[in-house]
C-alpha cells in the first residue's frame, strides 16, 4: 500500500471486476451438517518476487460450511519449505483455538476434537517430535503453540 505499482493496480481491477459480474454469489450454511472443525493449512515457499516471503494460507469449515479462511504473506522470510508450513500451521492452529472458544461462548459443543489436515510430513514430525533441534530454534515459539494444542486435545493433526 505504500507504494502500489502498475501490477497491483491490475490485480485491484481484476478483484473488482469479479465482485461486480457476480452479485448473487455468496457462502452457503447447511442447516443439518455437523458441528466439527475441519481445517486445512498451506503454505507457498518465498512466492513475492520482491521480498521472497511464503505465503500462509487456510480455510476452516465448520460442518460442510466454510467459516474461516485466510491468505497473507508471512511477516519473515522462511528458509525452507518446512519452516513456511509450519508457519502457516501455527497461524491455522491459532484460529482453530479462537473458533472453539467462540462456538463454546455460544454454548455449542462440536461433536468431535477439531482436525487439521498438512501436507509437510517435515512440519507434522516436528510437531510430534518432544525435543528440539538446532534446526528448529527458529521457529521455537510456533512449535510450542501447535504442541501445545494437540497435547492438549484441541485438534488432531493429519495429512492431506
Amino acid at each position: 500500500m505504500q507504494k502500489p505499482t502498475d501490477y497491483h493496480y491490475q490485480a485491484l481491477q481484476h478483484v473488482l471486476r469479479y465482485v461486480k459480474s457476480s452479485p448473487s454469489k455468496g457462502l452457503f450454511f447447511a442447516a443439518n451438517s455437523d458441528i466439527q472443525i475441519k481445517g486445512f493449512s498451506d503454505s507457498d515457499m518465498a512466492t513475492c518476487p520482491n521480498t521472497r516471503r511464503s505465503t500462509t494460507g487456510y480455510c476452516i469449515f465448520m460442518g460442510s460450511s466454510l467459516v474461516s479462511w485466510r491468505s497473507k504473506k508471512q511477516s519473515t522470510v522462511s528458509r525452507s519449505s518446512t519452516e513456511a508450513e509450519y508457519r502457516a500451521l501455527a497461524v491455522t492452529v491459532c484460529e482453530v483455538q479462537w473458533l472453539r472458544y467462540l462456538i463454546q461462548d455460544l454454548q455449542v459443543q462440536p461433536i468431535a476434537t477439531a482436525v487439521l489436515y498438512c501436507d509437510n510430513n517435515s512440519a507434522r514430525h516436528i510437531t510430534h517430535n518432544q525435543s528440539f533441534h538446532e534446526r528448529t530454534k527458529h521457529i521455537d515459539l510456533d512449535c510450542h503453540v501447535v504442541r501445545e494444542k494437540i497435547q492438549a486435545q484441541l485438534l488432531h493433526l493429519l495429512s492431506e
